[in-house]
């Protein structure tokens, strides 16, 4: 009970903190004002501003401690800061009671310089605690200065670091003010390797899975929860910068790997590329439907999410939306069915790992402007596929891990616009891989054999196809 109040009553210093600031500075002026005779301040006026900058200086003390103890913040600021603001309140207090019984000799004077500069370093050390010790020098560099951290740009994206090169600059710009080495809330950090697999005092950020973590569900919790990352007062995640983070997650929250090496669904790759280019309108563009559609109703989403669904747009200004299974557990046939409330919206579906029958389909092949859908290691079969026989904007389809054969793929063949089809750790086998290019001419099968691609001077050798013996 004792620590919830002293809780409590700590959350009213970022209120109290500033009275003594205004009081004493204003004391201080008035102070040199009441050296010149045409301003006519009197002393009992400075005297009273005084001692109003005394008690707010004194609770905001009082306040900062309880604070102190309840939320965690770098242990050397925060002794700097809080002895400074002790040293505010106690030569404000002096200041007072000399100015109280007359005494306005050289030592009144000097005190008077004292708390200037003691309020001065006091508020700059505050601020720092708050928005991080380069606070001020970020103002003075201009707007937009983390953003530039967060959407710098990569000479190649393909051979960048996974993590270094594109989700560090988005937790250095948008989560170390709170988790990084200057304060760590809720005992969490955010600026290594080491402090992000401890997690903090609510245990693991990752999880077991990564995706099922605590970064990730903070992240995605409305913008006015109290938990929701970054707070709300700060610069939000960028949807794309979500997504991205949502991908290194989702392939296993590599430290060490480059892009090259993780998997990049065909929604992703276009993030990806924009990080390497400067032109914006490729992000995602060949993905997005072109036909306009109405804005969705947001009351029509929140029993979605209330599902576990993430539902974002697929860029922004975008009325089309995106689905995503990754946080969704225990969705029976009605729940799913409850998306045909946004069908004409939908364009984009990531159910990978989700526990999803045929049921599903059904449901997804009623959404006429899908483009993207990913089934990867979910339960469907060639009588689920048929149900997606008419979607005619479909441009990527993706079967990793699944028991589809190449007689269900084939019954998808009229869908003109398929571009892809992820089809490797898949039932069929490789006669059948002949049948299917000859069914779908125009479109990349990708059996996961990779091959190197080759450049015009590049020196190939061709074996001639052995003779049959007469």
């Amino acid at each position: 009970m004792l620590l919830v109040i002293s809780r409590f009553i700590g959350r009213f210093h970022v209120l109290l903190v500033h009275l003594p600031i205004g009081f004493l500075l204003i004391g201080l002026l008035l102070q040199s004002l009441a050296s010149r005779k045409k301003f006519q301040v009197s002393g009992p006026v400075v005297e009273l501003v005084y001692l109003c900058g005394l008690i707010a200086a004194i609770a905001a003390c009082i306040t900062g401690y309880l604070q102190s103890i309840n939320d965690d913040y770098d242990a050397g600021l925060l002794g700097w800061h809080m002895w400074m603001g002790i040293s505010v309140a106690f030569v404000a207090a002096i200041l007072y009671m000399r100015l109280h019984f007359g005494r306005k000799d050289r030592l009144y004077k000097l005190l008077s310089v004292v708390l200037l500069v003691l309020v001065l370093v006091t508020g700059h050390l505050g601020g720092s605690l708050t928005h991080g010790e380069d606070y001020l020098a970020a103002g003075w560099s201009g707007p937009g200065q983390t953003d530039s951290i967060a959407t710098r740009k990569i000479d190649n994206i393909q051979e960048a670091y996974a993590y270094a090169d594109v989700i560090q600059p988005l937790l250095q710009a948008r989560c170390y003010t709170c988790h990084g080495p200057r304060r760590q809330k809720g005992k969490l950090r955010l600026d290594d390797q080491a402090w992000i697999l401890k997690g903090g005092k609510h245990g693991p950020v990752l999880g077991i899975d990564s995706i099922h973590g605590h970064l990730l569900k903070r992240i995605l919790l409305p913008a006015d929860d109290d938990d929701h990352m970054p707070p709300r007062r700060e610069t939000q995640l960028t949807d794309d910068q979500v997504a991205l983070i949502h991908w290194w997650l989702a392939t296993g929250a590599d430290f060490s790997g480059k892009v090259r090496d993780l998997p990049q669904p065909d929604s992703i790759k276009p993030l990806l590329l924009a990080l390497q280019s400067d032109q914006v309108a490729r992000r995602a563009a060949t993905l997005v439907p072109t036909d306009p559609v109405d804005p969705v109703d947001e009351k029509s989403l929140q029993p979605l999410r209330d599902k576990g669904l993430v539902i974002l747009p697929v860029s922004q200004g975008s009325h089309y939306l995106q689905a995503s299974f990754v946080t969704a557990q225990g969705l029976s046939t009605a729940d799913i069915r409850m998306l045909l409330r946004v069908r004409q919206q939908l364009a984009w579906i990531n159910a990978n790992n989700a526990h999803l029958t045929d049921s599903a389909l059904e449901v997804f092949g009623q959404c006429p402007h899908l483009t993207n859908l990913q089934l990867n290691h979910t339960a469907v079969t060639d009588a689920g596929l048929y149900q997606l026989r008419n979607l005619r904007h479909l441009q990527s389809l993706s079967l990793v891990g699944t028991q589809v054969t190449a007689r269900g793929v084939r019954q998808l063949d009229s869908i003109g616009s398929l571009a892809t089809i992820y089809l490797y750790q898949t039932p069929i086998d490789r006669k059948d891989w002949p049948v299917l290019q000859k069914a779908f001419p125009k479109t990349s099968l990708d059996s996961g054999g990779y091959q190197v691609p080759l450049f015009p001077d590049d020196t190939v050798v061709v074996k001639a196809p052995a003779k049959k013996a007469p």
